[in-house]
């Protein structure tokens, strides 16, 4: 039986989010197979205008923007939860919890093709009912926009405190390895892991980006959450991965570089050399030795979800 997410406060010390960088990117272009450019950089601000929609309430879906890589749901009992399940082309099951009253944006992390989308109201307790079921054709402007825009699990805006911090550390015109240098070596050097919330966090828990950098402290989702929307913020495709490590719940990321295409597997290049690296274990570990031993090459990571 897999252990829970966040509940062995040790391990979790040691198995934290890793980061990822790689080499120069090329010049500015826009290409089909490259993310969108923006100049100046801007931090992507999802809409729901109303011109497509999906169900009724309690639980309605905004189906406007599907080509820029996610729906908004909104659910509008006062006292009721609701679920949203997207069956994915990539074949993955897809579950998000929207609490009453919440607007979320459900990003469309499995690329694109055909979702079957299945919409269920609370009850009681755990027991959901049955609301509708859709499906639909998702076709995207840029494959690269789920993975820039903010959502439900990766949360900012252009006026949140993580957005602002990552603009002003680098330039506009910053090569992709400079800001994630920058925002590895900020989140490394402040952030201290949390070993007390780790051991009393509840299920269903979602990072919130601003409270981690207001409090400099977290847990692995906190971290991973916390670089994925820095890097969102410079416009640079980030993946906020959620699996395991061995048995160990996990999060982590993975990075587009321009020309290198996805950096996988929790790998740092330094300029020279490429290791392993772990920014909680960076910021917090005194045995590194040991820890990079555990965490081997990579093949002991399994990915569940992306978000």
């Amino acid at each position: 039986m897999h252990r829970s997410f966040f509940v062995r406060p040790l391990f979790m010390l040691i198995f934290c989010i890793c980061l990822l960088c790689a080499c120069n990117p090329p010049a500015d272009h826009e290409a089909s197979d490259e993310p969108p450019v923006f100049s100046p950089l801007r931090v992507l601000v999802p809409e729901a205008p109303g011109t497509e929609i999906l169900g009724n309430p309690p639980l309605t879906l905004d189906v406007s923007n599907t080509d820029q890589g996610y729906l908004t749901a909104r659910n509008d009992s006062p006292e009721k939860r609701a679920n949203l399940q997207l069956q994915a082309p990539d074949s993955v099951l897809y579950s998000y919890f929207l609490e009453p009253g919440e607007t979320a944006v459900i990003p469309f992390t499995g690329g694109g093709g055909n979702y079957q989308i299945t919409c269920y109201q609370q009850v009681s307790g755990s027991q959901y009912a049955a609301l509708y079921a859709e499906q639909i054709e998702v076709i995207l402007e840029n494959e690269f926009l789920p993975y820039i825009y903010p959502n439900q699990y990766v949360n900012f805006s252009p006026e949140s405190e993580v957005s602002k911090k990552a603009l002003s550390m680098l330039p506009d015109d910053a090569a992709d390895v400079e800001a994630l240098d920058a925002v590895y070596t900020y989140v490394t050097g402040s952030i201290i892991y949390d070993t007390e919330k780790a051991a009393n966090v509840d299920a269903g828990y979602l990072p919130d980006v601003d409270d981690t950098l207001e409090s400099g402290t977290g847990i692995c989702f906190d971290y991973a959450a916390l670089m994925t929307a820095m890097l969102r913020s410079r416009d640079i495709p980030c993946k906020l991965q959620i699996g395991y490590s061995g048995d160990i719940k996990h999060a982590w990321i993975d990075v587009y570089i321009r020309s290198k295409g996805w950096v996988e597997g929790a790998i740092v290049f330094d300029g020279e050399t490429w290791q392993r690296m772990d920014p909680t274990f960076d910021a917090n570990s005194t045995d590194k030795d040991f820890i990079r031993s555990f965490i081997g090459d990579g093949t002991n990571y399994t990915v569940q979800f992306t978000r």
